[in-house]
């Protein structure tokens, strides 16, 4: 999928956050929208999502040359982020079920388990009982293996220790590095955007207040 910005702008309040942003997203590329804290590298990515709309320009979506409707782009697209949580009350095995009856994925279930490289009484466990790093691995491994033209990753590795960064960039490497895929993470940690071939600087577009 494709993502073409046309004078993109999002405002809270008195506030712009970014403004005039115009900037095209193709895939088979993988960018990193990097930026300090407050920047509004999250509020791109929401907007790019669909979760939020912008307070000024357009935003169009198109795959295989045709232009794609907001309402159906979610479905080419998936979404891992720290403030998206997962539903604690699943278990594990649950929450895989669950997440397989609305994406296609890339890879079998019994594949998927294997990659989270969890303990063996994982499966059956409620999510809400795993650490803030299996939590986090669990999301970032339903995204990036989800079956979507495009994958938005936001401060991917913020929970993960040392030796899970390894397992992430395999599994970028694997999932998410492709030409049939648009790949775009937000964070201003080198090591979340690794492999990302353009970078995007969110603070480019940043003015304080209304004129």
């Amino acid at each position: 999928m494709n993502i073409k910005l046309t004078d993109i702008g999002k405002r809270f309040h008195y506030e712009w956050i970014f403004k005039e942003l115009n900037y095209s997203f193709e895939i088979g590329n993988y960018y990193g929208v990097v930026g300090s804290n407050g920047s509004g590298k999250s509020t791109l990515l929401q907007i790019l999502s669909g979760y939020l709309s912008p307070s000024q320009g357009k935003v169009e979506f198109s795959l295989s040359d045709n232009v794609i409707s907001n309402d159906y782009a979610y479905k080419c697209l998936s979404f891992a982020a720290p403030y998206i949580e997962l539903i604690e009350e699943f278990t594990l095995k649950e929450s895989i079920d669950f997440h397989w009856n609305f994406k296609k994925m890339k890879c079998s279930q019994e594949e998927l388990y294997n990659r989270l490289e969890f303990p063996k009484n994982a499966y059956n466990k409620a999510i809400k009982f795993f650490s803030s790093g299996m939590q986090q691995r669990l999301k970032l491994a339903l995204a990036i293996c989800s079956d979507t033209s495009c994958l938005l990753l936001d401060e991917p590795t913020i929970t993960l220790d040392k030796l899970a960064l390894n397992w992430y960039h395999d599994l970028l490497n694997v999932f998410a590095y492709k030409p049939n895929r648009l790949t775009i993470i937000a964070s201003n940690i080198e090591e979340d955007y690794f492999g990302c071939n353009e970078l995007l600087n969110i603070g480019d577009y940043k003015t304080a207040r209304i004129k």
